[in-house]
């Protein structure tokens, strides 16, 4: 069942619903931002209860999406049949901001109204945890660039699953060190003997859940192609 949910870091102006699929790689559900002028962020899975509530909570005239993943997008087609909202068409006041890193699509959205600023982080940062660089889409070196973008917004951020973030600026340059902490990682894993992604996941990733290994190996591939990439230079 769809949750709607509250946090003093919330302004006025925007409604936080979460949908009813939580999972090792979606969290508690994602989260689907509703703005009092009709704006839908990640509408989620395609979800007729989630889809309603979104419509009950509205009114949706236009629908926005952080990145591509069926998680996010899956229920645009269908929202915007029952509502007649326009997809991709952001309002002047938010500015989309080109963080590819994740995939090569993700962007985030700053909003800032009545006083009060937020960003819309999807899943460039998430609100625990790290996110994925979902090679061969997601790369390392994009991804740490636009960390440097988002750490030069302290203010909260709204992520596309997970709980709210403070601090986004504060939150990024964690992600950012732990990027590079885990790049350091891999380089050892290398001078160790490692030879394939699958040699290095059982040496720097040994304890993650076997549910989202192939995670783990698709930010392994990311992190090899960038580590070439220098070597390169």
């Amino acid at each position: 069942m769809t949750a709607r949910l509250t946090s003093e870091l919330l302004p006025a102006w925007v409604t936080w619903l979460r949908a009813p699929n939580p999972g090792p790689m979606t969290l508690d559900g994602t989260n689907t931002w509703l703005l009092d002028d009709g704006t839908v962020i990640d509408p989620g899975p395609d979800d007729r209860v989630h889809l309603d509530a979104i419509v009950a909570a509205g009114p949706v005239r236009r629908i926005l999406v952080t990145h591509g993943h069926h998680d996010h997008v899956e229920g645009v087609a269908t929202l915007a049949a029952m509502t007649g909202a326009s997809v991709g068409e952001a309002p002047d006041w938010l500015t989309v901001l080109d963080t590819p890193g994740h995939t090569a699509d993700s962007v985030c959205f700053l909003a800032e109204r009545d006083g009060a600023r937020v960003v819309f982080t999807g899943d460039t940062i998430l609100g625990r945890g790290s996110s994925v660089v979902a090679w061969p889409d997601g790369d390392v070196g994009a991804y740490l660039a636009s960390l440097d973008t988002l750490t030069g917004y302290p203010v909260p951020g709204l992520p596309g699953h997970g709980p709210l973030l403070p601090n986004c600026a504060v939150a990024a340059a964690w992600l950012r060190a732990h990027r590079l902490e885990r790049l350091d990682q891999v380089r050892a894993a290398l001078q160790q003997g490692a030879r394939t992604p699958e040699d290095v996941v059982n040496i720097v990733y040994a304890d993650v859940e076997p549910g989202i290994r192939f995670a783990a190996e698709w930010t392994v591939r990311a992190q090899l192609a960038y580590l070439a990439t220098l070597s390169e230079l």
